[in-house]
């Protein structure tokens, strides 16, 4: 017959061995000492060996005991790692978890996070702030979040930091627009176009400037909103043209009220990632915040 193991017996046999002692182990274990005798009995009657050497003043373990205990001791620390490993899940599962994200974010991935997450972790708050990255990134180093999904600013280390999406900004504009029947010739007209960009003071600004920048005397100053919908609608109505990556206007793209065009030249890309504490080790629910955060960029359109 297949010997299954008892927890009672495997401690009682640990708890004899440290102790050399029936009437200490018992203590050891708040049982009686009969209580111990009997597991140890029958332990050895299912192996069909003796394991402990009764016949001095102190109990001793025989060879055969020895080979067991090692196994024993080793089965046993792994269940009370496991138990420490569930109640450490338990606790910080009824905490919070404090994540900074630009207000892009806020609006196209972080409400299909937080869905999965409360799903998974319905006793922890998620606390949710929108800034752009480089203020949130300040907050993150000051211990006031514990995330920021958010732009890889321009030479920041990888330390902290896992890459998740790239992606890259392109022109959109109303399918009215003369570029979308013709984009040859785009260059020679870009001096005529108002250009409708997103709001200063963020990564996503700081990039399109650079940009403009090389373009020095090719392009008007540009209208500046602090709203992706609203760059949007105003290209819907031939306002100008909006600069944003093509997830953004996924929507619009397909229904076909707005059309996206690359950029000619020199392309404005970015890097998307999360952004944790350098100080330690993510905990176990931000390990999943995170891994939700990947699954999510995954499944952006490109």
């Amino acid at each position: 017959m297949e010997w299954v193991p008892d927890l009672r017996q495997l401690r009682a046999l640990v708890a004899v061995a440290e102790e050399e002692s029936f009437t200490l182990a018992a203590r050891k274990l708040f049982v009686t000492q009969s209580a111990v005798s009997h597991s140890l009995r029958t332990l050895e009657e299912q192996l069909s060996c003796k394991l402990l050497d009764r016949s001095g003043k102190k109990v001793v373990v025989t060879s055969e005991g020895e080979i067991l205990l090692r196994r024993c001791k080793r089965v046993l620390q792994e269940l009370e790692q496991a138990t420490r490993d569930l109640d450490g899940l338990r606790r910080w599962g009824q905490t919070r978890i404090r994540v900074g994200a630009p207000h892009s974010l806020c609006h196209y991935l972080v409400p299909s996070v937080l869905r999965e997450f409360r799903d998974c972790f319905p006793r922890c708050e998620p606390n949710i702030e929108a800034a752009d990255t480089s203020l949130l990134l300040e907050k993150l180093s000051q211990g006031e979040l514990d995330l920021v999904v958010g732009l890889k600013p321009k030479n920041h280390g990888e330390e902290g930091y896992r890459p998740m999406f790239s992606d890259r900004l392109a022109f959109v504009i109303s399918p009215f627009h003369p570029w979308a029947a013709k984009k040859d010739g785009m260059v020679e007209t870009l001096a005529e176009q108002q250009f409708i960009i997103y709001a200063k003071a963020t990564e996503t600004h700081r990039l399109i400037e650079s940009w403009m920048e090389k373009m020095a005397g090719r392009i008007k100053k540009p209208l500046v909103l602090g709203d992706m919908q609203a760059i949007k609608e105003m290209a819907k109505l031939g306002t100008g043209v909006g600069i944003v990556a093509s997830w953004v206007a996924a929507k619009e793209i397909a229904d076909g009220t707005l059309t996206a065009i690359k950029i000619p030249g020199d392309q404005i890309n970015r890097e998307w990632g999360v952004f944790h504490s350098t100080q330690r080790d993510p905990s176990l629910v931000e390990e999943a915040f995170i891994g939700l955060c990947e699954m999510a960029f995954e499944n952006m359109p490109r």
